[in-house]
């Protein structure tokens, strides 16, 4: 019994030190060899939650073995129940936070039709200029042409009306401003 305990413990803290050191440079060597091992299922079958608990059922067993008068059976449930309390606790107290920290720059193209952006370099009637829009908590530059044919100035307000791969259509529009505030957070 105390060898299955060592085993798990120690096997769990292996993959730990395995995975934090070398994972990402192994995965890049191996060209996605080991991709087989991530479990696609369930959110909670994350590896991570699933190793911790399994290093926790090594751990709590070699102590419970060592510090407790319980009889081995009783040893191997309570070891098991820690190691799924633990397991829970670690993808909903760190797994979980994290995936829902990710953040990403990423957007669409068609996601820019209806905002408001500024331009920056002068679009002529026939001809692309260039916008400067608010996407997330950042801005991008786009190449803009005008949508309606007509020349629009450096620093008017438009509204992008259609979005193509390479450029956005925009139209000059005359928005009243509230405060300095809109001004500035466009």
């Amino acid at each position: 019994m105390e060898t299955l305990f060592l085993a798990c413990l120690i096997g769990g803290v292996l993959y730990a030190i395995v995975s934090v050191l070398i994972g990402d440079w192994l995965g890049q060597v191996l060209d996605g060899a080991l991709d087989f091992l991530s479990a696609d299922g369930h959110p909670w079958l994350h590896s991570t939650a699933i190793v911790g608990g399994i290093t926790v059922f090594g751990g709590a067993g070699l102590l419970l073995k060592r510090y407790s008068m319980l009889s081995a059976v009783s040893i191997l449930i309570v070891a098991l129940l820690i190691a799924i309390v633990m397991a829970i606790a670690m993808f909903f107290l760190y797994v979980r936070p994290m995936e829902q920290s990710e953040n990403s720059t990423a957007f669409s193209m068609k996601a820019l039709v209806g905002k408001v952006a500024e331009v920056l370099v002068p679009i002529p009637a026939v001809g692309c200029g260039e916008v400067l829009v608010k996407v997330g908590a950042g801005f991008t530059n786009q190449i803009a042409a005008s949508y309606d044919g007509r020349p629009i100035a450096g620093g008017a307000r438009v509204v992008i009306v259609e979005a193509t791969n390479d450029a956005v259509l925009v139209s000059e529009v005359d928005l009243p401003l509230l405060s300095d505030e809109t001004e500035r957070g466009m």
